[in-house]
């Protein structure tokens, strides 16, 4: 690839606005559409999708556990989404959370994000909580193919807070992941691009960032925020949690936008409002 993750991020975020589009294919949702829940309904719901969003929006993000569930013929239609988003010049993150040791961690990162990857999104989010360095082989390989990872910081459930806000020596689990996106994001800082090791900070996590002194600028990180929209993440809420980093941060909003299915007419509407609002 000419470039690196990052700076096609950057990009795209620049031509299309900073949202990316879920695509989460849970029963309710399919069924909503007036589909069965079967293989044949999520390909109808995933294709949908892919009509709607393909060269309008930055970046689309499927949810994996969601074909998942269908097994190999669930995970056949995510390869197509896959595909066919490439096809079209979008971006796409394989929300699919990875996150393991040694050999295991660089058979994942082959699977996904390797020269031989079947189909390879050009990022994945991974989950580093047995310790920043376990992603190491995700970052290499990541790295050496032009493409990028989005590794959890701040979730907004319940729970999360009370692993990310941990501290030890003065540093929180969340800073820990901070400074290592930063390490490692330093050659794109030095260029003035967006590193390709970005991380998730939910939309509606209020006020962490400061309390916990995260520099997000500095770590010229990519921010993937999911929960804009539905779950309560506004335009206003994002420049409050973000700060001078605003400009990092990629929306990610699902139900607000899948809610207006089936219609791919309807789709592409509500999309163009969620955009138009980001740009403020």
């Amino acid at each position: 690839m000419s470039k690196a993750f990052g700076a096609r991020l950057q990009d795209a975020m620049r031509t299309h606005g900073p949202l990316c589009a879920g695509i989460d294919p849970h029963r309710a949702l399919v069924e909503s559409w007036g589909l069965s829940y079967d293989v044949a309904g999520l390909e109808r719901f995933a294709l949908t999708c892919v009509e709607a969003f393909a060269g309008r929006v930055a970046v689309v993000k499927p949810q994996s556990a969601f074909f998942e569930v269908f097994g190999s013929r669930g995970l056949a239609v995510l390869e197509r989404v896959l595909v066919e988003l490439r096809e079209a010049g979008t971006l796409t993150i394989l929300d699919a959370k990875r996150g393991d040791i040694g050999s295991t961690m660089s058979a994942y990162a082959e699977a996904y994000l390797g020269e031989h990857a079947v189909a390879p999104p050009d990022a994945l989010t991974v989950s580093p909580y047995l310790g920043y360095g376990s992603l190491r082989p995700a970052i290499d390989v990541a790295t050496r193919t032009g493409r990028g990872l989005f590794v959890l910081a701040l979730t907004s459930n319940p729970e999360g807070a009370g692993v990310q806000h941990a501290t030890r020596d003065g540093e929180s689990v969340a800073g820990s992941m901070v400074h290592g996106a930063r390490d490692d994001n330093a050659p794109a800082r030095g260029r003035g691009e967006l590193g390709s090791v970005g991380l998730v900070i939910g939309a509606t996590v209020g006020s962490a960032v400061q309390d916990l002194g995260l520099d997000l600028v500095e770590a010229a990180t990519p921010v993937l925020a999911p929960g804009f929209g539905a779950q309560g993440g506004t335009v206003e809420s994002l420049a409050s949690t973000f700060g001078p980093a605003r400009d990092q941060v990629l929306a990610s909003s699902s139900r607000e936008i899948l809610g207006a299915g089936p219609e791919p007419s309807r789709l592409v509407a509500q999309t163009q409002r969620v955009v138009e609002s980001l740009r403020g």
